[in-house]
């Protein structure tokens, strides 16, 4: 990196190389067939306590198209992780909810993932936040 470039550009380069590397590492760790995406969704759920949100709730929350994420609900659909049932207000509206198989697939991500955290936090020295 040459020392003439901004320091804001040298920061979101080193974050998007840390994101990269974050990224392939976390896609090895979850169960075959999951995505990051399909976690995302699933922790979204559980983490925030939510019972239901629409698709384009959650579009809006990843910041990613309608088109995008009703394929990454309609595969997490098929695997029986979520539910989409009609709203009952609105007919062409969906509401998307977990299911227990999907809290119990994100809990097993988590799971997965505590090796390569513990791994991190012995490489990489810090403190408490």
């Amino acid at each position: 990196m040459s020392a003439n470039e901004p320091i804001s550009y040298q920061v979101f380069n080193e974050i998007g190389i840390i994101d990269q590397l974050a990224s392939h590492a976390f896609t090895q760790s979850l169960p075959r067939d999951m995505t990051i995406a399909q976690f995302g969704i699933l922790n979204h759920f559980v983490r925030l306590g939510h019972e239901f949100s629409t698709p384009a709730q959650l579009a809006s929350a990843f910041q990613v198209s309608r088109p995008t994420m009703s394929n990454t609900l309609a595969r997490l659909e098929r695997s029986g992780l979520i539910t989409l049932v009609p709203a009952p207000d609105d007919g062409r509206a969906k509401h998307v909810s977990i299911t227990d198989a999907g809290r119990a697939m994100r809990d097993t991500c988590i799971q997965r993932l505590a090796e390569p955290l513990a791994e991190l936090d012995r490489e990489v020295p810090g403190r408490a936040l």
